[in-house]
């Protein structure tokens, strides 16, 4: 009879070569002492020992701090890589996948002839605002709810319902470990699960009770409809409110065969599968995108079927809700709450906005066309010149 095996919980933590420094630590060091032993063998004739001592120590010491130190189980190299990559990357990104356009002749003359505050500090020495295109991980949304990832491959998102597990007996509570370990132990390939919280917004809600407060058959309902609706509009304005929600990422590639028995990303699958995408460079087919595609439907059917019976439902999201959470994880603090039905970048917005739309949110109603060009004369250059005016002041 086979027996259970801990699993440790650190499964991600690095093999140590020698002692606890791993393979990555050793590296740094051993760099870093072979670098000062050089340097020390070129100058030792002409820089006394003192002297060199003072340069290298606190050399080796920052390389010490880096290869040793931590930070919220982060290593501190590793953190001052991404600071550095972080700090030479652009910091101004905008949704332009055909690149950044320069901007209009008559927009850049007027600028140039008005002297906007913000081009006076960029020509004084500040800092000038230059825009780089922002390369997301997704190309596109199917009409099924597919993520394009483009050439590493495809994803489908899927929102798995919960069960509490404090209430249950330790029969229940076994059965449920049980349910959940088949669905591991099931897996062939990498799978993500994702706790999101989100602002729970109650408008809605309030609005829809206050509306048909007036409509119920006895007063007391009604009273006790507005005081609710009072109650929520009181809760959502002193606390912030939050809801979960779990999703079940499942992620394939487009070539099958790069992970292997266990479902993780094994190094000589990955190095075979880039080297085969290297020999067959250009667009992928249709069919191997369709073969993808049917290995994901197929891999979500089988977690439904085996997380029902611990009462776990999976529904998987379709175009809109699928483009509502990647918007959502974009741009989480956003007041316009994210929809398929949003604009993209590259579409010329030529209709009103639909019922619903809370011009109270932006502090003032859109204003449309004619009036802008209403409040236009023949005098431009003085009204730009006294809106800059305005916006310095």
């Amino acid at each position: 009879m086979s027996q259970p095996i801990r699993i440790p919980a650190d499964v991600d933590r690095e093999d140590r070569i020698i002692g606890p420094l791993t393979a990555r630590q050793l590296a740094i060091l051993a760099v870093t002492g072979l670098l000062l032993y050089g340097a020390y063998t070129i100058t030792r004739a002409f820089v006394p020992l003192p002297v060199f001592l003072v340069l290298a120590i606190p050399i080796g010491a920052t390389a010490a701090v880096l290869a040793l130190g931590q930070r919220d189980g982060i290593s501190l190299d590793r953190l001052a890589l991404a600071a550095l990559r972080q700090r030479m990357s652009p910091l101004h990104r905008v949704a332009a996948p055909e690149g950044i356009r320069p901007a209009p002749e008559w927009l850049a003359n007027r600028v140039d002839a008005v002297g906007d505050g913000a081009a006076r500090r960029n020509h004084s020495g500040g800092t000038a605002v230059s825009p780089a295109p922002l390369r997301l991980p997704a190309d596109a949304v199917t009409e099924t709810g597919v993520i394009d990832l483009g050439k590493d491959g495809l994803a489908v998102v899927a929102v798995a319902s919960t069960v509490n597990f404090s209430l249950r007996t330790p029969a229940e509570q076994e059965s449920l470990v049980a349910c959940f370990g088949r669905y591991l132990h099931s897996l062939t390939a990498p799978v993500q699960v994702l706790v999101r919280a989100e602002r729970l917004d109650l408008s809605g809600q309030i609005a829809e009770l206050r509306e048909h407060a007036a409509g119920l058959p006895h007063p007391a309902l009604e009273r006790a409809a507005r005081e609710h609706a009072e109650y929520l509009d009181q809760l959502g304005r002193t606390t912030d409110l939050l809801r979960r929600q779990v999703l079940l990422v499942l992620r394939e590639p487009l070539l099958p065969g790069t992970t292997d028995s266990l479902g993780v990303a094994s190094p000589l699958a990955m190095l075979s599968a880039k080297r085969k995408a290297a020999k067959h460079a250009g667009p992928v087919d249709d069919a191997a995108r369709n073969a993808a595609e049917t290995r994901l439907a197929r891999r979500l059917g089988e977690a439904a079927e085996l997380l029902s019976p611990a009462g776990i439902t999976v529904v998987p999201l379709d175009a809109g809700q699928a483009t509502a959470v990647l918007s959502a994880a974009c741009n989480p603090d956003s007041l316009i709450p994210p929809g398929s039905g949003l604009a993209g970048s590259d579409e010329v917005i030529t209709t009103a906005p639909d019922e619903g739309w809370d011009d109270a949110a932006f502090g003032q109603p859109v204003a449309n066309a004619a009036d802008v060009d209403d409040a236009w004369d023949d005098d431009e250059s003085d009204d730009y010149g006294n809106f800059a005016g305005r916006r310095q002041s």
